[in-house]
């Protein structure tokens, strides 16, 4: 088996220990006689999967008994549309905290069913995004139905390192790549969504916490697909699920739950991130954008002095097996996205690699 470090920062790695036990169970789930793939989301057996899914999911995040969990399609995206739809309730506002590229995306979809102003911005910080706002309780209208925010920066690499203090107005977090990979106290927030396709499950899955008392409003002309309550009452299976993706996050949960739990796997991303940070913080050859203090554990950015040795950087490091470095399109440079299921072996090949690769292009400057 010749596997590679994948730095993709979705679809991503997948725990080793995960894989080779769906690889174990993929013709025959159990006493099923067929595949998880193969079965119907109405049998006995799918039921007790997604039963058992969420049972671990909850342990895990220590969810309250007042939030419902939901299992959904569409991908996080759609939930830029669903989240307005469902919570712009009561005086039809909210207030968005724009961070990067996906909170941007969140904001211009969501003023399309109601009143949605940005309460804080970094667009402006140079280079762009390379930092969060600072937010207070001030910032936010006391009439806002919710206030938005993306916890984590894919595409720029930064994190909020505080959850903004909103007062009574709801929290909405889009997690997409940072779920599970530390404790978070939920209760601080009126909903949390994230895709599956970076720390959970292969690409397909949207997990939905939301508070109880923030569904059944939804505006009359939402889709029945976007409607939290209608899908909550059915207990995600209102159609057929994505079955398998289901399955696979079942299996990364209890994955997750064997090793420690969030704790464990926080001190486990806190050691690879560190390892990297510190690297690029001893050296002048590669830069570091992101401000400090609002640094991801899950996607790390850097760059080279030139647009030429990224590209030399990202090819040479593909051919070392060490794969997706290329940063975004938006952005350039390089991103090492380490997820949970990165090894930190993975992160210790990267920085031989990263030290090589200086050794051999000095900076002519």
């Amino acid at each position: 088996m010749n596997r590679v470090y994948n730095f993709s920062a979705g679809p991503s790695m997948l725990p080793l220990e995960v894989l080779k036990k769906a690889q174990e169970e993929l013709l025959c789930y159990g006493g099923s006689g067929m595949s998880v793939m193969e079965m119907s989301h109405r049998s006995s057996d799918f039921e007790a999967i997604l039963h058992s899914a969420e049972a671990s999911l909850r342990e895990l995040m220590k969810i309250p008994d007042n939030y419902k969990v939901l299992f959904l399609q569409g991908g996080a995206s759609t939930q830029f549309a669903a989240v307005p739809l469902n919570l712009l309730s009561e005086h039809k506002c909210a207030d968005y905290i724009i961070s990067g590229q996906f909170s941007k995306k969140a904001f211009t979809e969501a003023k399309k069913y109601g009143d949605v102003a940005v309460a804080a911005s970094s667009a402006g910080a140079s280079p762009t995004f390379s930092t969060v706002p600072e937010t207070t309780r001030a910032d936010f209208r006391p009439d806002a139905d919710y206030v938005h925010i993306c916890f984590n920066n894919t595409i720029y690499g930064t994190k909020f390192h505080y959850i903004p203090d909103t007062g009574n107005i709801p929290l909405v977090a889009d997690m997409s790549s940072c779920i599970l990979s530390e404790p978070v106290d939920v209760s601080r927030f009126g909903l949390i969504y994230a895709g599956a396709q970076k720390n959970v499950a292969p690409a397909g899955l949207t997990i939905v916490i939301v508070r109880e008392d923030l569904i059944g409003k939804a505006m009359s002309e939402t889709p029945a697909m976007l409607d939290y309550k209608l899908m909550a009452d059915n207990d995600s299976m209102y159609n057929t699920p994505p079955c398998f993706c289901i399955y696979m996050a079942k299996l990364v949960f209890d994955w997750l739950l064997s090793i420690g739990g969030l704790e464990e796997m926080k001190r486990r991303n806190e050691k690879k991130a560190s390892l990297l940070y510190d690297y690029l913080d001893s050296q002048k050859f590669y830069t570091a954008t992101v401000d400090r203090k609002c640094r991801s554990m899950m996607n790390v950015v850097f760059t080279t002095a030139s647009d030429e040795l990224d590209k030399k950087f990202c090819a040479e490091a593909a051919a070392a097996g060490l794969k997706n470095l290329k940063g975004h399109r938006s952005v350039g440079g390089m991103r090492a996205s380490i997820y949970n299921a990165m090894p930190y072996e993975g992160v210790v090949a990267l920085v031989d690699f990263m030290k090589k690769f200086e050794m051999e292009n000095p900076r002519l400057d």
